[in-house]
């Protein structure tokens, strides 16, 4: 009972202080370059996988996109997290050196942990594909097949003059508009939200279109979210830490005592 209960504690949060740094700093640039590029490989990367499951049934199809969706919110998740908790042990050590009277660098202190920070990168390197979501969900319309060829059987009336210039339109296929290259782009974007709603449904579609702003920008919220949580991981390094130096200190007490009472066993005892 008693291992029961003791296994059962929480282990006490440990939190040390720590110098905040900028919202921006040297770094910013090149980081939302990096996740910019990470943007177009997990693009291309998702593209490739879904378009193998465009024909796959609807249950299977839904299963698969909503794993990918998952796996790559989870990856940038991860990743804000491990570049939050680095800032906040720079911050960390910046404190210790302020403690002890020692200087540091403007520098050194905007590349310490900053709230902000996570969210204005993924901002940053979401801005290129963001701004093109917006003008496309401004412009989007719900998506038409185009007017399609003619039955063999009326072929002959478009060399009527009367009547054949009403129906040229449809040997003449219409070139791709400005936002239809947006729409390319968009739904390349957002392939695994695009399987899950199904090339069929024009409205579901639409709807997607008008909300690409949104999806495109999750990313760069787990992201923003993931570095937030980098401070309450090392919370819990730091708790973990104590806890283990609390049982190496019992340990070594525990051998202290047990060498006392050896070596007070192993003394004759005193005559009167």
């Amino acid at each position: 009972m008693g291992n029961k209960q003791n296994s059962g504690k929480s282990v006490p949060i440990v939190k040390k202080p720590f110098v905040t740094g900028s919202p921006v700093d040297e770094h910013t640039l090149k980081n939302s370059l990096l996740f910019f590029g990470s943007l177009l490989l997990t693009s291309l990367f998702s593209f490739i996988v879904c378009a193998s499951t465009g024909a796959a049934g609807l249950i299977i199809r839904l299963l698969i996109n909503a794993l990918i969706i998952i796996v790559i919110l989870s990856v940038y998740f991860n990743s804000g997290t491990n570049q939050g908790a680095d800032a906040v042990a720079r911050g960390e050590i910046l404190y210790q050196k302020q403690e002890s009277g020692q200087t540091f660098s403007q520098k050194e202190k905007s590349v310490s942990f900053h709230k902000a920070k996570g969210f204005l990168v993924g901002i940053f390197g979401t801005l290129p594909l963001l701004i093109l979501a917006l003008i496309f969900a401004f412009c989007t319309s719900a998506a038409l097949t185009d007017a399609g060829g003619l039955p063999s059987w009326m072929q002959a009336y478009t060399r009527k003059s009367d009547i054949g210039n009403a129906l040229v339109q449809y040997l003449q296929p219409e070139g791709m508009s400005f936002v239809d290259y947006l729409r390319v782009i968009v739904r390349v974007c957002l392939i695994p939200y695009v399987n899950m709603i199904g090339y069929s449904s024009k409205e579901g579609l639409l709807v997607l279109e008008r909300l690409s702003p949104l999806l495109i920008m999750l990313p760069a919220a787990a992201y923003g979210t993931g570095y937030l949580s980098g401070r309450s991981i090392r919370d819990r390094i730091h708790s973990v830490i104590s806890v283990n130096e609390k049982k190496r200190r019992k340990r070594e007490t525990r051998k202290r005592m047990e060498r006392q009472r050896d070596r007070s066993s192993r003394e004759p005892e005193q005559l009167n």
